[in-house]
């Protein structure tokens, strides 16, 4: 189990918990630094009423000191949407802070970095949303929570990589738009048993087409996630012919379809959790498994850590305890996007 230190005010106590749970990751004389700067948020959190939320992808030494939840983006957005304190901190990137403040208009929203952006995210606009709703009007728009409010806004409602399927089936509609990640997307498609077409790659079927399609797409990709490859799977097989290789769904379905278990960064995290196998492998951001690795000690986890998120690594103690002190860098949204955007999420959040 996931053990955080959240709630702890001393630097020695601090270094003590995070040496049991990292010395193997991160260099003595580092923890004990990150221990004083936690210590440091935790005190001032608590000064503040304020609420720190970790997304599953922040590095260790953070992820496990000074959180009060961590999580997936379904995870945190139940607790943004239920905290009663006046500021939360949001240890990710902007997008899942501006979902924070989709659900809390009366609250603080504070990002530690004002460079915590995502590639996926940036990939459409709401004027792309517009036009795929004027191409195919009445198809109702399902978009992933990795895009921006305004965009959130254009959308019938949201999900994420752990309800994605649930979402689209709870729609009871023909035909989808489902934006904007292309490859989860396609994986969520095929679960589904939906035939995908992508509009921007290739022309739309005409009206007298007999092509028959049930989702319609967008080129959309994670910069991390579309960088592993089926040779990097016949490389560790060859090695370790035993491993459990599990992969987000933000993959491409050629690399899902290798792997032996696909599922959000909490479904990977219960599943190696819940179960027992000579050696695991995460085909997802690098922090992460390390993180998975210091919860659970007993289990072998390999490395294949060569892609880690240039957004989520934005986010550092440091920053977190400037954002405290300075009340830095708020998330503002203006009203008529933020209460459309609110439908669509709180729509997300029923279905679970």
């Amino acid at each position: 189990m996931i053990q955080l230190l959240g709630n702890e005010t001393s630097a020695d106590r601090l270094y003590i918990g995070l040496k049991s749970m990292l010395s193997d990751v991160v260099p003595d004389f580092e923890l004990r630094m990150k221990a004083d700067l936690a210590a440091r948020v935790n005190r001032l959190k608590l000064e503040k009423n304020a609420v720190i939320l970790g997304h599953n992808y922040m590095e260790p030494a953070l992820f496990h000191s000074i959180p009060d939840y961590v999580g997936d983006s379904l995870d945190l957005a139940r607790k943004a949407a239920s905290t009663d304190k006046d500021i939360i901190v949001f240890c990710g990137v902007r997008f899942m802070a501006e979902t924070a403040k989709i659900l809390n208009p009366s609250k603080t929203v504070l990002l530690p970095s004002e460079k915590a952006g995502c590639s996926l995210a940036a990939s459409i606009t709401a004027a792309d949303v517009r036009e795929l709703k004027r191409m195919f009007p009445g198809v109702p728009v399902v978009t992933y929570v990795n895009t921006y409010a305004d965009v959130k806004a254009e959308s019938d409602i949201c999900c994420t990589s752990s309800n994605a399927a649930a979402v689209v089936e709870s729609l009871n509609a023909e035909t989808v738009i489902f934006l904007p990640d292309e490859y989860l997307a396609s994986n969520i498609a095929r679960e589904t048993g939906r035939h995908i077409i992508f509009p921007t790659i290739d022309p739309r079927p005409g009206k007298d087409s007999s092509l028959d399609y049930q989702m319609i797409g967008w080129p959309g990709r994670c910069e991390v996630h579309e960088k592993f490859t089926l040779a990097d799977i016949a490389d560790v097989r060859k090695q370790f012919p035993d491993v459990v290789i599990l992969a987000h769904p933000e993959c491409s379905p050629e690399v899902v379809a290798a792997c032996d278990y696909s599922g959000s960064t909490n479904a990977m995290i219960k599943y190696v959790e819940q179960s027992k196998a000579p050696h695991y492998l995460l085909l997802t951001e690098c922090s992460m498994g390390e993180n998975i690795a210091a919860a659970n000690p007993e289990k072998e986890m390999l490395r294949l850590c060569s892609v880690r998120c240039p957004h989520m690594n934005q986010i550092t103690l440091e920053d977190t305890l400037a954002s405290l002190e300075k009340n830095q860098y708020i998330i503002e949204i203006p009203e008529d996007i933020r209460s459309r955007a609110a439908k669509a999420v709180e729509r997300m959040i029923a279905i679970g």
